[in-house]
């Protein structure tokens, strides 16, 4: 049997390794795993401004390499994924470097000292593939002459790695400015604090990140210690695995974030798409959000409005890389199929919660042993095999209140609430609460006291005289309701003026 050595072409290989899809926050996220994995504690970032002559430099205080390692790491392939690695590695195929840097650049230049020792430089450049005599894959010594100056830095170092991207033909492109690179580095700062945010948080982060010589600070998708947060699960280990750990999380309803926490709390993304798993391998996000193709009846649950409160954080060892189908970009995972019923389990009881935390802006009566006496809810919802029905509960205190005192106008009342139940703009509600839109105002938000104290007095009213409470039983079953539990204040107020 005849067998032939088939080598790819190295430009055509190179060029088609530029369109696995990488964007410049993926592409950084990548090289900053590098740096996690050279054991660096600070990793400075800068982007250069200059037309066709703007660049990107790494910077980080790892460990560094020699010669010779430099040279493996600057070869394609520089790892065998299927070997074991150590349990803190960030990397599986040894492509990231080369992969991530073509992506975006045409010239990747690294420079590393190891220990105090010499600086040792490789680069490569795309534009001279082919044009060297004798070296298909011409690795050159060096930086590119005139770029000698931006691996300064790595001088005044003991140890540490310097990656350069020019030529920066797909982040500057035509039509390109200097305001585009300002957005740019919002939406890096966006992404790194979000995929490295574990690694940066608390009073001593293992990870410190600069870009363009501010700190990254650290997005928290959980609002961890928050005090309106509906729920947070103890961590759950998974059974017939190893390493794997879950903890499910619902976050406020939006209505009890002030302004600034909303949009905290939104993320990079927006709500609906923040909502889901989040994947994380040694802390780094691998994946931010989604359903990881779980859902019910054979069809994946999507993203919707109704469970954008809930996130569930996922930890998976890098050993079990392979088994999750994690692809190079690191941006794709699938769970094993015997993990998937435990994970559905996990995910159908924290949606859940989500779904009646969004249901009730937030007021979710505590679980407890005793029930929570409060008003009736004002609208009730009926299902049938025609489909959901919303209306007026005529048994509410002061609807029946009304109703009872109406004498001849009682049918007329009747026909208004039944106008106004067939009437709901369902579809434009739906549509104003889309996202990045404004939830349309209930609960009495933003109304003055005096409007409150309106509605407020005439439901006193009607439990006090028509229900036959006490003054003091109706002041605590209103303080038991929502939107009025907002309100104690006024409610204290009515309960004096009450029993003067």
């Amino acid at each position: 049997m005849g067998v032939r050595n088939a080598p790819p072409h190295a430009g055509s290989m190179l060029e088609s390794l530029r369109g696995l899809g990488y964007a410049p926050t993926t592409a950084l996220a990548d090289l900053i795993d590098n740096s996690i994995a050279a054991n660096s504690s600070t990793v400075s970032i800068c982007l250069e401004w200059g037309g066709a002559e703007s660049w990107v430099r790494i910077i980080d205080d790892g460990d560094g390499m020699d010669d010779a390692a430099l040279e493996a790491g600057m070869r394609l392939g520089a790892s065998d994924p299927r070997v074991e690695r150590a349990a803190s590695d960030l990397g599986r195929f040894g492509l990231g470097l080369k992969t991530a840097s073509f992506s975006q650049a045409r010239r990747l230049t690294v420079a590393s000292r190891q220990n105090g020792g010499p600086i040792v430089c490789l680069r490569w450049d795309l534009d001279l593939i082919g044009q060297e005599s004798g070296a298909e894959w011409p690795l050159f010594e060096g930086p590119a002459p005139g770029s000698e100056y931006l691996l300064s830095p790595l001088n005044q170092m003991e140890h540490g790695t310097v990656v350069l991207w020019e030529k920066l033909d797909r982040i500057v492109t035509d039509g390109f400015v200097a305001t585009d690179m300002i957005e740019l580095v919002d939406r890096i700062d966006s992404h790194l604090a979000m995929i490295f945010h574990r690694l940066l948080e608390g009073q001593k982060p293992e990870l410190r990140l600069l870009l363009n010589d501010r700190p990254v600070k650290p997005w928290d998708p959980y609002l961890t210690g928050h005090p309106s947060k509906a729920y947070e699960s103890p961590e759950y280990r998974l059974l017939h695995t190893a390493g794997v750990n879950v903890q499910c999380h619902v976050l406020p309803h939006r209505d009890m974030l002030k302004t600034a926490e909303q949009e905290i709390a939104a993320g990079s993304m927006g709500w609906t798409q923040q909502e889901g798993f989040y994947v994380y391998r040694n802390k780094r996000l691998l994946l931010a959000g989604g359903w990881l193709g779980i859902g019910d009846g054979g069809r994946p649950w999507p993203r919707d409005e109704a469970h954008r409160l809930a996130r569930i954080r996922l930890d998976i060892p890098n050993s079990a890389d392979a088994e999750w189908k994690i692809n190079v970009l690191k941006s794709a995972a699938s769970p094993p199929v015997r993990l998937r019923p435990q994970l559905h389990r996990l995910a159908s009881e924290t949606r859940d919660i989500a779904k009646r935390v969004f249901a009730h802006r937030g007021h979710i009566a505590p679980v407890t042993g005793r029930r929570i006496s409060g008003v009736a809810e004002t609208w009730q919802v009926r299902r049938s095999a025609q489909g959901a029905f919303y209306r007026i509960a005529r048994d509410h205190d002061l609807v029946a209140s009304v109703l009872s005192r109406a004498g001849s106008l009682k049918p007329d009342i009747l026909a208004l609430l039944r106008l106004i139940e067939e009437t709901v703009p369902v579809q434009r509600i739906w549509l104003d609460t889309a996202e990045d839109k404004e939830i349309p105002r209930t609960g009495f938000s933003g109304a003055p006291d005096n409007e409150v104290m309106e509605t407020l007095s005439s439901m006193f009213e009607a439990l006090v005289k028509f229900r036959g409470l006490s003054p003091d039983e109706a002041c605590e079953r209103l303080g038991r309701t929502p939107p009025f539990d907002r309100y104690l204040d006024l409610i204290s107020a009515l309960e004096v003026k009450n029993t003067q």
